[in-house]
């Protein structure tokens, strides 16, 4: 034996084949699956795992510490990349890394493997904060090596090896699910011209058939973070799910991208992200209330960065950290309910309020009890207008 590899698996078409190809090449497969709230029949992959040829499974419950640690982050963040994916799959890889670092240590491997291709984000943030955490541990990476061109070729491999897979070539996307959303590509999807067929959304209804009434949702924020649902205190993990089923019943949440791959390819992206969507619209307008201009403005720069690091496989660096320091710091007057209107795919922020609100409605009103001085408008648009007198002649 070559000895002990500990995998990332999914239970998918990848790790499932990745299991008998390991163990073919003479590796001792430890399946390791982390619940990040995928909806997997855990029971069921752990079935199909040994029976691939894995000679142990570990199943690891992370929802907490996803959505504590990376998911409220991000959102405190509101960080979003190229303006519309809400990092769901890129959140979730460096808490698998990390916690495959240590299952390998645990079951004193000296091996990790991974199902990601050479083309994707995900190989480089698996192994960048695989190797931050132990730089000693080989990194096996089947699918950039393996004579199986395409997914139809590892289709093919599983029905000749036994190995039982939930994927067919009428359907050969590829999906990634967890409880921030949705990634889906490949197959027909590969045509950037190709309208997406409804079959592949499970989140969020198309708008045709979303529920005829608006729906509402009030969110509570203490210091940027969702802590109540329309007046109820509630954990983060249930909070997403029910307002996942809120929005995506109102068909909000969806996204479809060209996206600027890390490795410098362009690739067709479809996201399903309804909770995700609805909190960064909350969130966003509550800042709106309380942070004053200049922050505002530089947060939103900000926010552009800290979606590179995430996107990029940098979660675990001093530049990320630095920024998390400064985001808390933020996020200290970001208190107070937001009321949102769903309905046929729109996501709208209709009312806002907070104890720290810098809205004053005596300078803000036209009507009675105003308090703004109009007539100073008129010196301080000479003094700021200044340097840029005669500026258009020439």
């Amino acid at each position: 034996m070559k000895g002990k590899v500990v995998l990332a698996y999914s239970g998918g078409l990848d790790t499932s084949v990745i299991i008998k190809w390991l163990t073919n090449k003479g590796y001792e497969v430890i399946a390791y699956m982390a619940d990040i709230g995928q909806g997997s029949d855990f029971e069921a992959y752990k079935k199909r795992a040994l029976k691939t040829g894995a000679v142990k499974v570990v199943v690891e419950d992370l929802k907490d510490e996803f959505v504590k640690d990376f998911v409220f982050k991000a959102l405190k963040a509101d960080a979003i990349y190229e303006g519309g994916y809400l990092l769901a799959t890129a959140l979730s890889r460096p808490l698998i890394a990390k916690a495959l670092v240590k299952t390998a240590k645990k079951e004193k491997a000296f091996f990790v493997a991974h199902g990601c291709t050479g083309k994707g984000n995900d190989q480089v943030r698996f192994e960048v904060t695989i190797k931050a955490f132990d730089p000693k541990l080989k990194i096996l990476a089947p699918v950039r090596e393996w004579e199986l061109k395409t997914r139809s070729d590892e289709i093919e491999y599983a029905k000749n090896n036994n190995i039982p897979i939930d994927a067919n070539k009428k359907k050969p996307y590829s999906i990634d699910v967890n409880l921030w959303g949705i990634s889906i590509e490949s197959g027909k999807l590969e045509d950037p011209y190709y309208e997406p067929d409804e079959d592949i959304y499970q989140l969020t209804k198309a708008v045709d058939k979303a529920m005829v009434k608006p729906a509402y949702a009030e969110i509570e924020f203490k210091s940027g973070i969702p802590v109540k649902l329309d007046g109820k205190a509630i954990g983060g993990v249930n909070l997403i799910l029910k307002l996942a089923r809120i929005a995506g019943d109102a068909g909000v949440g969806r996204s479809d991208m060209i996206e600027s791959r890390l490795v410098g390819i362009k690739s067709r992206e479809v996201y399903e992200a309804p909770a995700a969507w609805a909190l960064y619209t909350a969130h966003k307008a509550l800042e709106s209330l309380v942070l004053d201009r200049e922050l505002l403005h530089f947060k939103e720069a900000l926010a552009l960065r800290y979606s590179e690091l995430v996107y990029y496989g940098l979660w675990y660096t001093p530049l990320k950290e630095a920024l998390d320091k400064f985001i808390d710091e933020t996020q200290k007057r970001v208190n107070g309910v937001v009321k949102l209107k769903l309905h046929k795919g729109n996501c709208v922020a209709v009312g806002r309020r907070s104890p720290n609100s810098l809205y004053r409605r005596e300078l803000a009103t036209y009507e009675k009890g105003d308090k703004f001085d109009q007539s100073l408008a008129k010196g301080f648009i000479e003094i700021w207008g200044l340097p840029y007198r005669g500026a258009g002649g020439k």
